[in-house]
């Protein structure tokens, strides 16, 4: 009888286990937003307003550099999973500023603004 007692716990732990793995929540991509492509960070033209085709599009997480971009920009992000992305007024990824929350943008003042980083969640 203990035998099939402990053969009954060890089965529905391991079902337990395997039930929850496989219903873990797994974020869905973004859409195309504004023509920024899923999992995408997109800068566009100076004052474009409202955002309609990028000029910059960046996918790899990290810092990238800008050069060339004054003025008021739409900058995008697409990415999911909870990744962020940050203006920074340093190159690489120095002296950055709050994140930018996925699905969300920013009407910035790129002058001051020297590198774009996506952030891993």
């Amino acid at each position: 009888m203990r035998k099939m007692i402990r053969g009954a716990a060890a089965f529905a732990t391991a079902t337990a286990a395997v039930l929850a793995m496989s219903g873990a929540a797994h974020a869905k991509p973004a859409s195309p937003w504004a023509g920024c492509p899923d999992g995408a960070v997109c800068v566009y033209p100076q004052d474009q307003n409202p955002a309609q085709k990028p000029s910059l599009v960046f996918y790899s997480y990290g810092a990238h550099n800008l050069s060339n971009q004054y003025g008021r920009h739409w900058v995008l992000n697409n990415q999911y999973g909870g990744a962020t992305a940050s203006l920074c007024t340093g190159y690489d990824g120095a002296g950055c500023g709050s994140p930018i929350a996925q699905g969300t943008g920013v009407y910035a003042d790129l002058s001051p603004i020297n590198s774009i980083t996506l952030n891993r969640p």
